[in-house]
């Protein structure tokens, strides 16, 4: 079997309110070519688009690859890393048996698990708006996404 291709990919959202308009981008790397993206929704949250931007990410992929994801979302890395397997075993919700309560955006986390199952991923967290020059690209391309 071929080895799988090594990707570096760097993921933002970017909101204008909380809810409100909002962008995600996205920095895709493979060895010394780069492939940026980027979108927006007219009502959404901060969480979606972080979430969002990671599902445009791997939809980007057209093979399995092994994946260096970076955010500077604990929300999305904790979600997909950690919550995500209680939210499975609840039946995509959150909380404890018998006391369940709706997943918000279950329906990004779920099309995310779906999306990474092919690959290998490693997920890391920066801090964000301090200068990871990576992080500050893919900030700038969430913000130039939101519609006015």
């Amino acid at each position: 079997m071929a080895e799988k291709p090594d990707v570096v990919i760097y993921t933002d959202g970017a909101c204008s309110g909380n809810p409100g308009p909002g962008g995600w981008g996205v920095l895709l790397r493979y060895g010394s070519h780069e492939k940026e993206l980027s979108g927006s929704e007219k009502e959404t949250t901060n969480n979606r688009m972080e979430i969002t931007a990671a599902v445009q990410a791997f939809r980007a992929l057209k093979k399995p690859c092994r994946v260096q994801l970076f955010t500077d979302s604990e929300y999305l890395k904790k979600g997909i890393t950690v919550w995500i397997k209680n939210w499975k075993k609840l039946g995509w919700r959150r909380g404890s048996p018998g006391k369940t309560k709706p997943l918000a955006n279950a329906d990004l986390w779920q099309e995310l698990d779906q999306a990474v199952q092919k690959h290998i991923v490693s997920w890391h967290w920066v801090k964000g708006h301090a200068g990871q020059e990576e992080n500050e690209r893919v900030d700038a391309l969430a913000r130039r996404a939101i519609p006015d």
